[in-house]
């Protein structure tokens, strides 16, 4: 499996707005250079492990929160996703969300079962 390394540079530029710093600031506090750092926020660079653990403990927060794309069991950061997403909606909006979530989930499960079918007629 290729790690979506786009994908971690996103959660960790997030986390780092969130946090209030600035890409020269984390990287002092990590000790990379701010090229690095722009290069693993835009996923042109690979970042390594313990980069990524120096980044998740100065931005307090988990390496889950900033690898969660690349894993499977990951729905409890998922779950943290939408609820941040949901924090500053008006009750409107959290309905119209909740008819589009639900929608998207019968969806999802009656394609599965369409699938399911194809792969058997198939077999």
């Amino acid at each position: 499996m290729e790690l979506d390394y786009k994908a971690i540079g996103k959660r960790i530029k997030i986390a780092r707005i969130n946090k209030d710093f600035t890409q020269e600031r984390l990287s002092e506090i990590i000790g990379i250079s701010p090229t690095h750092l722009s290069n693993i926020e835009t996923g042109t660079t690979r970042v390594s492990l313990s980069v990524i653990v120096n980044i998740a403990n100065a931005l307090q927060v988990t390496c889950d929160d900033l690898l969660c794309d690349n894993v499977v069991k990951s729905s409890v950061q998922f779950q943290r996703d939408i609820a941040h997403v949901l924090a500053d909606c008006d009750e409107y909006e959290i309905r119209v969300i909740c008819d589009m979530a639900v929608a998207i989930k019968e969806t999802l499960r009656r394609d599965t079962q369409l699938r399911k079918r194809t792969y058997e007629e198939q077999d």
